[in-house]
């Protein structure tokens, strides 16, 4: 199997991709996974509405920089012109890749008839994958779910309707809205979706290291697979599954390279948003880096640990309080 796949021309230098996620994929730790050998990380999604009418917060989402081999900007909504526009926005801000959500399944935005609720409402969704692909140069890909629940696992039919009009990749979870999270991604049931088209095909949910990624493709028959929660806290995630892939042993960042590579990370964060900010903002990504330390071991002292040191409110503070977790086995840090 190759090591990269295809989209629209534009070509993605791994099989191993990170997943759009809110609260996570922001421009630091897509610089952050970049720099250790990601090909692939999107942008949170991005309301179109408010993308179009410029509000800050939606803008920094989609907030593009130095440092990126590769741009991709994930898209939600449910009206056509204004996804029309988003994608134009997008492309314009330097997207190669834009991605359309047709999988999330928080109810903020199922509620609002977005994300994985498109899947109820196929003949919209496809008129909203018309308008982005009409709107553009840069390739549309989707990203969806199995189905809203197991009485509509419409994935199959969506997707080769997506093909159809355009759309240059199709992302599958592999569990239903109405799962969320719960029980094992269903990889097997994404292999319909492989049968019922020809443009690349990307597997999700719950791959986490070489061997579930390996598990996953087989199963699937997918060009790819993309990694969501498992990169919390392992920045360096896509490099690891791409070398196991490869039946290569990845030699995973010691202690001294993860504590630079946490600070890095934190100091990026600074400096795009503001210190106070910043610091609010870095602290999930604090906490899964403490979560994947090296130690301690105990799970109660990981748990102090992280409790004291997303509690501190200045920078300085809290760097010193990484270095002394990751460089002192025998610690207590003060609550």
């Amino acid at each position: 199997m190759s090591n990269t796949v295809d989209i629209g021309g534009v070509r993605v230098a791994g099989r191993v991709w990170i997943a759009p996620m809110t609260g996570v994929s922001d421009l630091p730790f897509r610089r952050a996974a970049s720099r250790l050998g990601a090909a692939y990380v999107s942008t949170e999604m991005v309301a179109c509405a408010e993308f179009a009418k410029g509000r800050p917060d939606v803008v920094r989402r989609a907030a593009v920089g130095e440092g990126l081999p590769l741009t991709v900007i994930q898209l939600v909504g449910r009206e056509p012109g204004a996804i029309a526009e988003g994608a134009r926005l997008a492309e314009a801000a330097g997207a190669d890749i834009i991605d359309l959500n047709f999988g999330c399944p928080a109810r903020e935005v199922t509620g609002g008839h977005g994300g994985s609720a498109l899947m109820r409402e196929p003949d919209l969704a496809v008129d909203l994958m018309e308008a982005a692909v009409g709107a553009v140069r840069a390739p549309v890909t989707v990203k969806m779910r199995l189905g809203w629940d197991d009485a509509a696992r419409n994935a199959p039919d969506l997707a080769r309707r997506a093909e159809a009009v355009g759309v240059k990749a199709v992302t599958v979870h592999g569990r239903t809205r109405c799962q969320f999270y719960k029980g094992a991604a269903d990889w097997a049931a994404v292999r319909d979706v492989r049968a019922a088209i020809s443009v690349p095909l990307i597997v999700n949910g719950d791959i986490v290291d070489g061997a579930t990624a390996t598990r996953a493709l087989a199963a699937s028959g997918a060009d790819a697979v993309m990694v969501g929660r498992g990169v919390y806290g392992r920045p360096w995630i896509a490099a690891q599954i791409e070398t196991e892939l490869d039946g290569r042993t990845f030699a995973e960042p010691d202690a001294e390279a993860r504590l630079a590579i946490a600070i890095a990370h934190m100091h990026d964060s600074l400096e795009f948003y503001g210190e106070r900010l910043g610091l609010r903002i870095f602290r999930k990504h604090l906490a899964a880096y403490i979560e994947n330390a090296p130690w301690p071991a105990d799970a109660q002292a990981r748990r102090e640990a992280r409790a004291a040191l997303c509690r501190l409110e200045d920078a300085r503070s809290v760097e010193q309080g990484l270095t002394a977790l990751w460089t002192t086995r025998d610690h207590r840090l003060a609550a």
